[in-house]
């Protein structure tokens, strides 16, 4: 079963490769709104602040919608600010809930945009929070979609402190404090599609498990498109964005077991077993890491050798499905013991 990419979605992102390799340049000429990004460093946060009494926005050419343009479009932008613009009441009521659950707190909101004499949506009416109402036509560019009768709020909050960009250099990988369940850890290998991306995310957040760890080449988990198809699940689930030698720390760490999916072939030099039950329940007091590989190109050589192959059985002539379709279905039949329906 190869993973192939059969979503429609368009790239509109200036790099979607993440984590991005980024320096802050500043040129002389440019407003502290339009600052350059060649090489991303991750502790740097520049803040962007809106006026106190600014209490509405009817242009598009305001230096606060500017910015948060950037932060939709740049990924090197919004993790040199660490905010993100979310899009919509839904993902933002889906955080807002999840975050009210937690004892400790892991994202901030810094205000709400509100299109321009809408009521606050229900379920986040009691949010403590700034609202800067703005028009249509602004509404429309931020959001990027044709019609802002869907579209009523758009948040701007911050990276949550549940992702890790660990640096490429670091000594020794802190894995211990990665995920508060590392039972189960979805593994992205150069999952370069935001849509498919995010619907893993969603998928791993439905059947509860511990977190996810992407290796390089995997696009940024707060692109627009991602978020739009996570359905707020980035801002929930614990993520990692690191190389093989830091997952290879937190598998010896945890003694994880770690396979990945892969089509049925008699070509492997590798055994492939099948998903079956038996091989679920197999596996259900086991510590578990489960590797995707990209949509066109699969596993990479390290996964293909570190990794037990796994694939799905199918009765139907086609040899591939979507990445995001085989990820719910390992998702599923995978998922930690307590969780488990059949």
């Amino acid at each position: 079963m190869q993973y192939t990419d059969t979503s429609c979605w368009g790239w509109v992102t200036t790099s979607t490769t993440f984590p991005p390799k980024l320096k802050l340049k500043v040129a002389q000429t440019q407003t502290h709104f339009e600052k350059k990004y060649d090489e991303a460093t991750y502790d740097v946060k520049v803040k962007v602040p809106l006026p106190s009494h600014v209490q509405s926005i009817t242009s598009t050419s305001n230096p606060f919608v500017k910015h948060c343009l950037k932060l939709r479009h740049n990924s090197s932008y919004r993790h040199s600010h660490g905010s993100v613009l979310v899009v919509g009441a839904t993902p933002i009521r889906e955080i807002y809930s999840f975050q009210e659950s937690l004892q400790d707190k892991t994202v901030g909101m810094d205000c709400l945009l509100l299109l321009d004499k809408a009521e606050v949506p229900e379920g986040i009416d009691d949010l403590s929070v700034r609202i800067v109402r703005v028009s249509s036509i602004v509404m429309k560019k931020l959001s990027g979609v044709q019609s802002t009768e869907s579209i009523e709020a758009i948040a701007l909050m911050s990276i949550p402190s549940s992702f890790f960009n660990v640096v490429d250099d670091q000594e020794k990988a802190d894995c211990q404090r990665w995920f508060a369940s590392p039972h189960r850890i979805l593994v992205l290998d150069g999952i370069q599609d935001p849509g498919n991306l995010g619907t893993l995310l969603r998928s791993a957040m439905a059947f509860k498990w511990g977190g996810v760890f992407q290796l390089p080449g995997c696009c940024d988990p707060f692109n627009e498109k991602a978020l739009r198809a996570s359905r707020g699940a980035s801002f929930q689930l614990p993520i990692v964005s690191g190389n093989w030698d830091h997952l290879e720390a937190l598998i010896n760490e945890f003694q994880m077991k770690v396979l990945a999916g892969h089509p049925e072939s008699t070509g492997n030099l590798k055994p492939v077993a099948r998903l079956s039950q038996e091989l679920a329940d197999s596996l259900v007091d086991v510590p578990l890491c489960f590797v995707l590989g990209s949509e066109g190109s699969g596993l990479s050589e390290k996964s293909l050798q570190v990794c037990e192959l796994v694939s799905i059985p199918m009765a139907g002539e086609f040899e591939s499905l979507n990445v995001s379709v085989a990820g719910g279905i390992f998702l599923y039949m995978l998922q930690p013991k307590n969780q488990r329906c059949v």
